[in-house]
């Protein structure tokens, strides 16, 4: 029984050692994250403490971050969706995500809204890796408000084969945007029908490009809108049996 409680002294005073070195801003920021990985797996109340204050230090937030959602210490970081400072709202997202609690979608589906896009992204990122495809509601939503995020949602929908992602690419392809009707003219190829030919062949006639001339990117070739619409034409066609 001695030799336990030594031990257990032991393990604590080691645990406060490195609590104190990453707590330690004379140390440098190797130092700090070598103590970080050193506490992970601590849920004691000042080791969660020192962790939630430290997603606002871009310098240690990402192994904060991580020691938190091990931890189980979600709400600090659905608290950390709040912070004012966006990289830590980014990382609070991902390590949420990763979780894939039912409970965190609502604050994860806020969090994509972000005027920030690496906070929106992460957030996104988090909503897909839900296995059990429960946000599927939630990133159809997406998918339809159009913006940088359609293409992310719309990829995870068609990998999920989403019964509704047939419907958003067909109302995604009146939109204005270029780049969403691409997106919508690829799924539509995907898992579109006969019933889908006669918009494809309209949008077939259209030479609107995406690339060097439209976006800056010196380096990239041109997308055709048309040249996508009569892909997407001849793939349905073969899947239906059509000559």
């Amino acid at each position: 029984m001695k030799t336990a409680i030594l031990f257990i002294a032991a393990v604590s005073a080691v645990q406060a050692g490195n609590l104190e070195r990453f707590t330690d801003s004379s140390l440098n920021t190797t130092q700090r994250n070598g103590a970080c990985l050193d506490l992970r797996g601590d849920k004691s109340a000042e080791v969660v403490a020192a962790m939630r204050s430290a997603l606002s230090d871009i310098r240690l937030q990402s192994c904060a971050g991580e020691n938190l959602r091990l931890a189980g210490a979600s709400a600090e970081l659905v608290d950390a969706l709040g912070e004012r400072d966006a990289s830590a709202r980014a990382v609070a997202a991902r390590e949420l995500g990763s979780m894939q609690k039912r409970e965190f979608i609502p604050a994860l589906r806020k969090a994509a809204d972000d005027q920030d896009l690496l906070v929106s992204s992460n957030a996104l990122e988090g909503l897909v890796r839900y296995e059990d495809h429960s946000t599927a509601p939630q990133l159809r939503e997406i998918a339809l408000s159009g913006g940088m995020l359609t293409s992310l949602a719309v990829n995870a929908l068609s990998d999920w084969n989403d019964p509704e992602i047939l419907g958003i690419a067909r109302k995604l392809v009146d939109h204005k945007d270029p780049g969403e009707q691409l997106i919508a003219i690829r799924v539509m190829g995907m898992f579109g029908s006969t019933a889908d030919l006669p918009k494809l062949r309209e949008l077939a006639k259209n030479d609107v490009q995406l690339g060097a001339g439209n976006r800056g990117f010196g380096l990239m070739p041109a997308i055709s809108i048309s040249r996508a619409a009569n892909t997407a034409i001849q793939s349905i066609e073969s899947r239906a049996g059509v000559r």
